[in-house]
C-alpha cells in the first residue's frame, strides 16, 4: 500500500467519529438560515420546519486537495424548531426561547475506507436556546441567541454516518440585518455562530472552536416575492485537543433564495441552493466533504 493512501485511511479513522459531514467540527450545519435570517420575530408562538439535502460531490484532505476514489454520500435533515417570543422584554431587547430537534439519514460510500457503505437514521442531537434577544430599528433588526446542543443522540464509535456527535455544543448566535430603504425593499444580513464544544469521550478529543457566519443580500418584490444572493463561510478557529493534527477545517459556498411570505395564512415558505466551492479537513475529522445543498424552510405562526 502507497503511503499516501495509508495516511489517508488513518486520517479516516479519526473522521469515523464525527458527523455530519456538512457541519465543521460542530453542531449547527450551515445553509440552514439565509435572507432575513438575523431579525428576531414579533411577540408569539412559531414553528419552522427545514428541509435539508446535501449531496457529497467529493471528500478533501488539510489542503483542499480531493482524495482519490470514488467517495460520495448524503445527508438528509428534517429539523423541528420551535420559537417562542414571550413579550417581555430584557436589555432592550425582545426577549424569547426556542428548541430543535433535528431528524437525519446519512448515507456514506467510501473508496478510501476499501469501498465500505456507512449508514445511519434516527433523531439526532436536540438544542435547547433559552434566550432570545431581539432589537428592533427603523431600517435595522440585531438579533443575539445562546443555547446548547446536547448529547442526547445515539453514537455509534467508527460510524461517519453516526447521527449522534458524542459531545455536547455550546452555541451563541450574533446576527444584524441592514435595510437600505424606508419600504425595506432591499437589505443584507448577516447571522454568525460560535460554538465551544466538550470533549468526546470515546476518542478523549475535544473539537476546537468553530465560527460560521450565513449571510444573504436580498430584495422584495412588490408582489412579496424576495429573491437574492446567499452563502456561508465556516471556520474551525482552534486545532481539537488531542488530534494528532494540528489542521483546522473550513468551508466556504454561495447560493440563491426565494421567498414568500402569506400574511393572512401565517405562512412563510423559503427555498435555497447552495454550492460549496472551497472545503478543508481539520484534525478531528481526518475529512471534509464538498458539495452542493438544497433547503426548504416553512415557518408558521401559531
Amino acid at each position: 500500500m502507497k503511503t499516501s493512501t495509508l495516511s489517508w485511511l488513518v486520517a479516516l479513522g479519526a473522521s469515523l467519529v464525527v458527523t455530519p459531514a456538512l457541519a465543521v467540527n460542530g453542531h449547527y450545519p450551515p445553509g440552514i438560515e439565509g435572507l432575513s435570517a438575523a431579525a428576531a420575530p414579533p411577540e408569539g408562538l412559531y414553528y419552522r420546519g427545514y428541509l435539508l439535502h446535501y449531496d457529497v460531490d467529493r471528500f478533501n484532505d488539510a489542503s483542499g486537495d480531493a482524495v482519490p476514489g470514488n467517495n460520495s454520500g448524503s445527508v438528509t435533515a428534517l429539523a423541528h424548531r420551535f420559537i417562542w417570543m414571550t413579550g417581555n422584554r430584557f436589555l432592550g431587547a425582545d426577549y424569547g426561547m426556542e428548541a430543535i430537534v433535528p431528524m437525519l439519514d446519512i448515507e456514506f460510500d467510501l473508496d478510501i475506507a476499501g469501498g465500505q457503505g456507512f449508514d445511519d437514521d434516527g433523531i439526532g442531537d436536540v438544542f435547547v436556546g433559552p434566550l432570545i434577544l431581539g432589537w428592533h430599528g427603523e431600517q435595522w433588526d440585531a438579533t443575539f441567541a445562546a443555547g446548547h446542543w446536547f448529547d442526547s443522540a445515539d453514537f455509534e464509535a467508527g460510524n461517519p454516518a453516526s447521527v449522534g456527535k458524542g459531545y455536547g455544543t455550546t452555541m451563541f448566535t450574533l446576527g444584524g440585518i441592514w435595510h437600505f430603504d424606508a419600504e425595506r425593499r432591499w437589505n443584507f444580513s448577516a447571522l454568525s455562530r460560535y460554538e465551544i464544544k466538550t470533549e468526546q469521550d470515546v476518542t478523549g478529543i475535544t473539537p476546537g472552536d468553530s465560527w460560521l457566519v450565513e449571510w444573504g443580500f436580498g430584495h422584495r418584490l412588490e408582489s412579496g416575492l424576495e429573491l437574492g444572493l446567499v452563502g456561508y463561510d465556516a471556520w474551525q478557529l482552534e486545532a481539537d485537543d488531542g488530534a494528532p493534527t494540528g489542521a483546522k477545517a473550513e468551508r466556504h459556498a454561495i447560493g440563491a433564495e426565494a421567498g414568500y411570505l402569506w400574511p393572512t395564512a401565517g405562512v412563510m415558505l423559503k427555498g435555497a441552493v447552495y454550492h460549496e466551492y472551497d472545503a478543508e479537513a481539520g484534525g478531528l475529522k481526518g475529512l471534509e466533504s464538498e458539495g452542493d445543498t438544497f433547503r426548504l424552510q416553512l415557518t408558521k405562526f401559531l
